[in-house]
C-alpha cells in the first residue's frame, strides 16, 4: 500500500532546492530507462541503493541495477510518463517521494511509421515510492519500490 506524504510545511529555499533535486532524479530515471542508458540510470542511485522491481525482485547496489537494465532486450521500446511526484523532506539529508507512472511499451522490430510504432495493447499504471539520500556526489535514490497498480 502506498504511503501518502504529509502536507507540505514551509521550510525555506534549501528544502525547496532539495525537493527539486529529488524530483529531477525521478524524471531522469524515466528518461534514462527509455533511452536505454543503463549506466546513467544506475548512477542515479546511491552506491548501496536498492531497486525493488514490480515483480518483487530486489536489485542491490549500482552494479546490479546497471547489469539488469543493460540486459534488457535490444528491441524493447518503452516510454514512462511520470506525474504527481510529491517529495517530502525527512531532514536535511533524507527525503521520500511518491510518483505515478504510466508505461507504454512496444518493439523496435515493428515498422517505424510517421505515426511511430504500434504500442502493445497492455498499458501499465504504477507508482514509484522512493527514498532519497544526500551523499557527497549530491542527492541520490537510496531505495525505490516500483509497482504496478492498474493495467489495460
Amino acid at each position: 500500500m502506498q504511503t501518502i506524504p504529509p502536507p507540505l510545511a514551509p521550510e525555506g529555499v534549501a528544502a525547496w532546492a532539495a525537493r527539486e533535486a529529488c524530483r529531477d532524479l525521478v524524471m531522469r530515471s524515466a528518461l534514462y530507462t527509455d533511452a536505454r542508458n543503463a549506466q546513467a540510470y544506475a548512477a542515479l542511485f546511491a552506491e548501496n541503493g536498492e531497486l525493488q522491481r514490480p515483480g518483487g525482485t530486489t536489485l542491490h547496489g549500482r552494479d546490479a541495477i546497471h547489469a539488469a537494465y543493460a540486459a534488457r532486450p535490444a528491441s524493447r521500446l518503452t516510454r514512462h510518463m511520470v506525474s504527481n511526484c510529491v517529495v517530502t523532506m525527512d531532514g536535511p539529508t533524507q527525503a521520500g517521494a511518491l510518483s505515478y507512472v504510466l508505461m507504454w511499451s512496444g518493439s523496435t522490430e515493428d515498422a517505424d511509421t510517421p505515426s511511430g510504432r504500434p504500442a502493445q495493447p497492455q498499458q501499465m499504471v504504477g507508482e514509484y515510492e522512493d527514498r532519497f539520500v544526500l551523499v557527497p556526489e549530491g542527492w541520490r535514490i537510496q531505495s525505490r519500490q516500483a509497482r504496478f497498480v492498474l493495467y489495460r
